[in-house]
């Protein structure tokens, strides 16, 4: 059977014209077996997270110590410290399932470790790192990302899919999707320390921290509803065809270009806060009145007893900050940084509480509701190490892009940290395709420094 009808037969085709080409797929296990029976449960948080999943691309210079072999190799060798990534979900409905280690059985998913294994990918690019870097779309990098949707027997599905794919000059994009049930977009960035401590065969700075009590509660009586939540509930989800004109595009901000920006606003701006309110008025558009953002916290590092980076699962807390866009970039940028920095924590527990008691009266039946949007959603990233991820020593990589699946509607913007580290920050943006056109060719997103580097797509900036 010729390669490309081989391909297709596999569910590895990419489009027409896609300069990646998928021509293997196979299980990735780990080394070290895992003790028979363990589990791992997963909190409301990730319960909460159903519908949305994680997509992060590394992307490698070609190195000597860097191969395929190599990197299958240190894969596994990884995979014994993430015993939860190479099980599977079953869900758990009114004390069903597997008992969790001396825990009370209660609705949800929950991870039997049985060293399924994850799916990996093989993959070519016919193009070198920096043609790619130069020429690809937004959309086009997705091919270097290959993810199967959960069916209806999810005990036999991988909810981690892995995809190798080697450019022309020997350089390598590692792509990683997961369900945002087992992972946030920050303990799916610092995997990749993980991986490339054990490819180095070092001990990572950011070991994984797999604490399933960590956001475990007992509400004494049923919680009120925090108002953003119950919000999302309620809506409608977005029809699969306005997900499906959704479309993305990259933007750089290098490290002048942000000070440049920073200095034209209130002193002690954020990066985040800056680029955030930007984009927040160039995607509106709006021009007076008070209007809301979403934004998406990492809250590891933000709670009294903190988290480790490592931390296994979703720390990710929603809350609505509001503006007066009229009043202009400084002060929009201000309200924002002044929301951040206001946050309590004990909104996220009065979240984690209700999410909690609505997965324990209604269980599978409640259904999981879209958690990044239909609002527009901007997240904070900015401030995750996802550039110490080192396959050879001293060699970072050579730029990091993450995307949250999912989030249709009027999207979502992700503020990342760039290679040249320090002020520098990339911003992925995913949003209605004629959206993201029109933000690739405006102007004053220009004026501030911004490079493009994965565009819209030719045909839908018509």
């Amino acid at each position: 059977m010729p390669a490309a009808a081989a391909a297709v037969a596999a569910g590895l085709a990419t489009g027409p014209g896609s300069r990646v080409t998928r021509f293997a797929k196979s299980t990735a296990a780990s080394v070290t077996p895992v003790r028979p029976g363990k589990t791992h449960t997963l909190s409301p948080l990730d319960n909460a997270m159903e519908r949305h999943t994680v997509h992060v691309v590394l992307y490698c210079r070609a190195a000597p110590g860097l191969d395929r072999e190599q990197l299958k190799e240190s894969l596994s060798e990884v995979l014994s410290l993430y015993p939860a990534m190479t099980g599977r979900l079953t869900r758990r409905e009114g004390g069903e399932g597997p008992p969790a280690e001396a825990e009370p059985a209660q609705r949800g998913w929950v991870v039997k470790c049985n060293d399924a294994g994850v799916r990996m990918v093989d993959a070519r690019a016919a193009a070198t790192l920096d043609e790619w870097l130069a020429t690809a779309t937004g959309d086009e990098e997705m091919d270097l990302l290959y993810y199967e949707p959960m069916g209806p027997e999810p005990y036999i599905w991988s909810p981690f899919y892995v995809q190798l794919t080697e450019f022309a000059d020997k350089s390598y994009a590692l792509g990683l999707s997961c369900t945002h049930i087992h992972n946030d977009p920050t303990a799916a960035a610092l995997f990749f320390q993980a991986w490339a401590a054990a490819h180095r065969r070092t001990t990572s700075t950011y070991p994984p921290f797999l604490h399933a009590p960590a956001f475990e509660v007992s509400p004494a009586s049923p919680p009120p509803a925090p108002p953003l939540l119950a919000e999302k509930s309620g809506a409608a989800s977005p029809a699969s065809a306005d997900a499906a004109a959704m479309s993305s595009a990259t933007f750089h901000f290098p490290a002048p270009a942000v000070r440049a920006l920073l200095s034209s606003l209130e002193p002690g701006t954020t990066p985040f806060a800056a680029l955030a309110a930007l984009f927040w008025l160039r995607i509106t558009g709006a021009a007076d009145g008070e209007r809301e953002l979403t934004l998406a916290l990492d809250f590891r590092k933000r709670m009294y007893a903190p988290l480790p980076w490592g931390y296994y699962g979703s720390v990710v807390h929603f809350t609505c900050a509001r503006a007066d866009l009229a009043s202009g970039l400084p002060a929009v940028a201000a309200a924002l940084d002044a929301h951040v920095a206001g946050v309590p924590e004990e909104d996220l527990w009065r979240a984690v509480e209700w999410l909690h008691a609505r997965q324990q009266q209604e269980g599978a039946a409640a259904g999981a509701f879209q958690m990044y949007g239909p609002e527009l959603t901007c997240v904070a990233l900015d401030h995750v190490p996802m550039y110490g991820a080192e396959f050879e020593a001293g060699a970072p990589p050579a730029r990091v892009s993450c995307r949250v699946g999912g989030a249709a509607g009027e999207g979502l913007v992700i503020v990342l940290p760039a290679a040249e580290v320090g002020e520098a920050r990339d911003v992925v943006v995913t949003l209605p395709a004629e959206a993201t056109a029109r933000v690739c060719r405006d102007g004053e997103v220009f004026r501030h420094g911004a490079q493009v580097v994965f565009g819209a797509k030719a045909g839908k900036e018509a």
